[in-house]
C-alpha cells in the first residue's frame, strides 16, 4: 500500500512539474520577476558594448519585448494601424508575420503586450483588449474581445496585459464591473471561470502565479489595488489598497518567502510590502516607501535589496526588502528606465537609451559597463530579454541582439 501511495505521489509531482514547465517564453522571464536564470554571462563588456550579432528591422511601432524559445524569436508590432505577430529564427531570419487586428494608434501608438509561448501555441493581447491564440505557423486558432464580450473598460493608454498560461488555462484581467479576472481554456478560448473580484478596472499589469503554503495564487494589480486570486478554484481572496493618481499600476507584483512587493509611479503610493497569512487568504501592509516609484520599469530583488528606478522621483534607487529603508539614490544612466537580472548582475535600460551592466551593491549604483542604443525611435520602454547568452533590446521598429555570453 505504501508503495502504491508513493507511486501516486510521484505521478502527481511529475504532473505538476509538467504544468509548471509548459511555458517556453513569457513576459519578464520564467517567474515574471525579471530574473533570467541558468545563464553564464560576461561580467564586463568592451568599451563599445557587447558584440552586436543581429539587427532586425521592420517591426513597426511597439513596446513589447521579444519572446525567445529554443528555436524562434516572437514579437509584435504595429504597421499602418494594424497589429502583427512576427516570427524569426534565432539568426534573425524572418519566418512569417500574421495580422491580428487593429492595434493601439492613440497616445504612444504601437503594440503593447509580450507574446506568451507554450509549445506550439502563442498568446497575446492587443491594445484594444482582443485576446488571440495562434499556432507556431502563424495561423489564428481563436480570439475573444474583452471590451465587446465582457464590457471591459478601455484604458487611456490601451490594454497592456501579457497573458499568463498555467497548464491548460490562460488567465486575463478584463477589469469589467462584473468580470475582474477570468480563466480560459487555452486550446479553445472557452471560459473556465470568471470572478467579479473587487470590480475595479484593469491597470496595465500582467499577473504572476506563485506557490504559497498549500495554495497557488494569482497576483496582479487593478486600478486601485493589489489583489490575490486562488488560481485553482477561481476564488477571489483579498485586495489591499495601492493607489495612484490615474489608476495606473503596470508593474507585476514580486513575491518572496511569504511577502508581496508592489510598486507604481505617478507620485502617490510608490513601493509597498505586504505579508501574506500562512493560508494566503489575507495580507497585511508591512511598509510603504515613496522614493522608489517605478512607472513601468519594474524592480529586482537581489540579496535582500530591491533595485529599480523612479518616475516622479527620478533616479535609480535601492531599498531594504525587510524595512523599505532607502539605501541609495543615483542619477546616472538616464535617471529612469527598466531593469532585469541574470547571472548575478543587473541590466538597466534607461528611457534615454543607455544599457548598463550593474553589480548589485546596496551602497551605490555600481555601473561596470554601458553603451547606448542609437537605432530605432520613440521612448525606450520595451524591457530587455536574456536567453542563451544573448541580450535582446527592442526600440520601436528595430530589435538589436547582442552576444553577452562568456
Amino acid at each position: 500500500m505504501k508503495k502504491v501511495l508513493f507511486v501516486v505521489l510521484l505521478i502527481c509531482v511529475f504532473n505538476v512539474m509538467l504544468l509548471c514547465a509548459q511555458v517556453d517564453s513569457q513576459w519578464r522571464g520564467p517567474d515574471r520577476d525579471g530574473v533570467y536564470p541558468g545563464e553564464k554571462l560576461l561580467k564586463k563588456w568592451p568599451a563599445a558594448g557587447p558584440k552586436l550579432v543581429k539587427e532586425i528591422f521592420g517591426l513597426g511601432e511597439g513596446y513589447s519585448s521579444a519572446s525567445v524559445t529554443n528555436d524562434r524569436i516572437y514579437i509584435t508590432g504595429m504597421i499602418e494601424g494594424n497589429g502583427y505577430l512576427f516570427a524569426f529564427d534565432l539568426k534573425g531570419k524572418p519566418l512569417w508575420k500574421s495580422l491580428y487586428g487593429p492595434e493601439w494608434s492613440d497616445g504612444h501608438p504601437g503594440s503593447r503586450t509580450t507574446p506568451t509561448i507554450v509549445g506550439k501555441k502563442i498568446y497575446l493581447m492587443s491594445g484594444h483588449g482582443q485576446v488571440w491564440c495562434f499556432d507556431n505557423a502563424g495561423k489564428k486558432i481563436w480570439s475573444l474581445d474583452l471590451i465587446k464580450d465582457f464590457k471591459a473598460k478601455q484604458l487611456r493608454w490601451g490594454m497592456t496585459e501579457s497573458p499568463l498560461v498555467d497548464g491548460d488555462r490562460v488567465f486575463c484581467t478584463p477589469g469589467a464591473a462584473d468580470v475582474m479576472m477570468m480563466a480560459l481554456d487555452r486550446h479553445t478560448g472557452k471560459i473556465i471561470w470568471k470572478i467579479k473580484g473587487n470590480g475595479e478596472a484593469s491597470a496595465y499589469s500582467s499577473p504572476c502565479l506563485i506557490k504559497h503554503g498549500k495554495k497557488r495564487l494569482l497576483l496582479t494589480m487593478t486600478g486601485k489595488s493589489v489583489v490575490a486570486v486562488d488560481a485553482d478554484k477561481g476564488e477571489y481572496l483579498w485586495s489591499q489598497p495601492h493607489k495612484t493618481k490615474y489608476d495606473i499600476n503596470p508593474n507585476t507584483p514580486l513575491y518572496h518567502k511569504g511577502f508581496v512587493f508592489t510598486v507604481s509611479g505617478y507620485g502617490t503610493t510608490g513601493s509597498q510590502l505586504f505579508k501574506l497569512s500562512p493560508d494566503g487568504k489575507n495580507a497585511k501592509l508591512v511598509w510603504t516607501e515613496k522614493t522608489l516609484d517605478s512607472q513601468m520599469g519594474a524592480a529586482i530583488l537581489s540579496g535582500g535589496y530591491i533595485y529599480g528606478s523612479g518616475h516622479t522621483n527620478k533616479g535609480w534607487h535601492c531599498l531594504d526588502w525587510k524595512t523599505g529603508a532607502v539605501q541609495f539614490t543615483a542619477k546616472e544612466i538616464g535617471r529612469k528606465g527598466n531593469i532585469i537580472f541574470s547571472d548575478g548582475m543587473l541590466y538597466c535600460y534607461s528611457e534615454k537609451g543607455d544599457v548598463a551592466l550593474v553589480k548589485p551593491n546596496p551602497k551605490k549604483l555600481e555601473v561596470v559597463s554601458s553603451f547606448k542604443i542609437e537605432k530605432g525611435s520613440g521612448p525606450h520602454w520595451a524591457h530587455p530579454v536574456i536567453e542563451k547568452g544573448r541580450l535582446y533590446v527592442r526600440h520601436g521598429d528595430v530589435m538589436m541582439i547582442y552576444d553577452i555570453s562568456r
